[in-house]
This record gives structure tokens, C-alpha cells and sequence, in this order.
């Protein structure tokens, strides 16, 4: 028996540990927002806190899939990426002429990675 209940004493602690995950991921994504006017942030604090779990769903359910403000972080933390790997479009362009130069890709081959290594930058 005392088998038993560790393991719902661990399935109690998973999913009040996903609970919290969930209601730290939805404050900070509330505050984060620009999209949303102190009224309206106010308003999700307070149904989140008067009813906590449909709170969530509601707010969940009702959030845009994507804001501008979202398109604009990913491509910030992706440009940040990029910069710390050390990519430079002039290195994979030689290496892209390289393989051209060994016959391993094609001249259209070649152009068309030149415009998206170029684009990438």
C-alpha cells in the first residue's frame, strides 16, 4: 500500500507543478504583451485569480495564435542565434561555390542557397 500512495503523492506533486508552470507562462505572457491596454491586463489578473482554472482555459483559448510582438521576439532571439554560432553569409557562400565548383550541386542549385544564405542574414 505505501507503494501506492507515492505514487499518486507523485502524480499530486506533477500536476500542481503543471499548474504553477502554467499560471507563471500565462502572467508572464499577460505583462508581456503591447497588445493589451492595463484594463485589460487587470481584467485576465482577475478572472485568472476569482476562477483559476477556467481562468486559464479562457485565456488560453482566447489568445491570438501569433501577435506581431511575437514575430518580432522570435526573429530577434533567431538573429542572436545566428550571431552567436558565428554564421556569415560570405563563409556559407564559399562553401556553396565549392560545391558548385565540385560538381556536387548545380549552377540553379547554387543560385537559389546564394539568395536564401543572402536572405538569412
Amino acid at each position: 500500500m505505501p507503494l501506492l500512495d507515492l505514487f499518486w503523492a507523485m502524480v499530486l506533486f506533477l500536476f500542481w507543478f503543471m499548474i504553477i508552470w502554467i499560471f507563471i507562462g500565462v502572467f508572464a505572457d499577460i505583462f508581456r504583451r503591447n497588445d493589451l491596454s492595463g484594463l485589460a491586463k487587470a481584467g485576465w489578473l482577475l478572472l485568472i485569480f476569482v476562477l483559476p482554472f477556467i481562468g486559464l482555459l479562457i485565456y488560453m483559448i482566447a489568445r491570438p495564435k501569433m501577435t506581431e510582438q511575437d514575430k518580432q521576439m522570435m526573429q530577434a532571439a533567431q538573429e542572436r542565434e545566428r550571431r552567436a554560432s558565428g554564421y556569415s553569409a560570405a563563409d556559407e557562400v564559399a562553401k556553396l561555390s565549392k560545391l558548385r565548383d565540385e560538381g556536387k550541386i548545380t549552377a540553379e542549385e547554387y543560385e537559389a542557397m546564394k539568395k536564401q544564405a543572402m536572405l538569412t542574414v
